[in-house]
């Protein structure tokens, strides 16, 4: 089911565009579907048939996603395994200070090395209307001010349903725009769909390097971009949007944290309208790369921010929990394929 789909249920029952949008105010907060407002019941404002149809229809929508289990840590985040109406699972994160990291497909295609969502490979694309629900079940457990599309998945490669997604949220959903950010390695694609956007959301770009031969190993099926080039397209859509990109940047030991890529950071960052994001790896997610020391992850900060990079440590949500993204989809499914051979 798409966004767009819940309106044409909506239209077919005989409601006019005011109802529409009120129906889906009331599920983007987490509300019950009849959900009046302080000056108004709905018996005095939607139709009957509406207000008929409007059970079944919500029914529908509980089941496009369901928590199946919840991990909270002692940052205050929260990791949430999620169920699917197809029996598919997908990764979403309650961040702290009221933001919710969510899932666009099951699996994801590019296979970073790093990420253990990536090793399972691409199952299926998950639907606008799959995406939003991952947004409501965060909102029935805390506010959600903010939203960013860096679960499991890779947006650009589901763009029409993360667009549709980012467009509800940022008009009907009340989210700022600049609190919605699209995650992504770099497609073509999104620097020619989001400037045409009505809702233009900010935009975190995977760098991970300087270096364009281990960017590519590093991120074996992402676009052959080089880094360079890809900060040239970020610049473009700064400048007109008015927020500055943000570079991810996942720390690996010994592979891109040495003097030579701080140096060219430096080159390649100069007069940019961009936040540096270091993100040190998640050693839980496996043994094929490390962390740097923290000393080490000071250092690099300290020389980059005294030097006119704007800097920042992002470590991920729920490390203590073991809750790297993909970490908690694969142990349930190992879990499940289990349960299946012992029967």
């Amino acid at each position: 089911m798409r966004i767009s789909d819940i309106h044409q249920r909506l239209a077919d029952l005989g409601a006019l565009p005011a109802h529409r949008g009120r129906v889906v105010r009331a599920w983007l907060q987490g509300k019950p579907l009849d959900a009046g407002t302080r000056r108004q019941h709905t018996e005095h404002f939607l139709p009957l048939s509406v207000r008929h149809g409007l059970p079944q229809l919500a029914e529908e929508l509980e089941g496009l996603a369901r928590v199946r289990s919840s991990h909270p840590a002692g940052d205050g985040s929260a990791r949430l395994l999620v169920d699917l109406a197809d029996g598919q699972m997908v990764e979403s994160v309650l961040l702290p200070r009221d933001g919710v990291c969510v899932s666009t497909q099951v699996g994801c295609a590019v296979g970073c090395r790093f990420c253990m969502t990536g090793k399972s490979g691409l199952l299926r694309q998950v639907s606008s209307a799959e995406i939003v629900a991952q947004v409501v079940l965060a909102r029935r457990q805390r506010p959600v001010k903010k939203v960013v599309f860096m679960g499991m998945g890779e947006p650009a490669h589901n763009l029409d349903n993360v667009l549709e997604a980012i467009d509800v949220l940022g008009t009907d959903g009340g989210i700022g725009h600049k609190n919605l950010v699209f995650s992504t390695v770099g497609d073509p694609r999104v620097f020619e769909r989001l400037p045409q956007q009505r809702v233009k959301p900010a935009l975190a770009l995977s760098l991970h390097t300087t270096k364009a031969e281990l960017r590519e190993h590093l991120l074996p099926k992402a676009p052959k971009i080089a880094p360079a080039e890809l900060m040239e397209l970020g610049e473009t859509y700064a400048r007109e949007v008015g927020y500055p990109i943000q570079y991810q940047w996942t720390l690996l030991k010994g592979i891109n944290d040495g003097q030579d890529e701080l140096d060219e950071i430096l080159r390649l960052f100069k007069g940019k309208y961009a936040v540096l994001n270091l993100i040190p790896f998640n050693s839980l997610e496996g043994d094929d790369y490390q962390r740097p020391d923290g000393e080490r992850i000071v250092q690099i900060v300290r020389y980059l921010h005294s030097r006119g990079v704007l800097t920042k440590v992002r470590n991920s949500a729920g490390q203590d929990v073991e809750g790297g993204c993909g970490q908690l989809r694969a142990r349930a499914v190992d879990i499940v394929n289990t349960s299946r051979l012992q029967r």
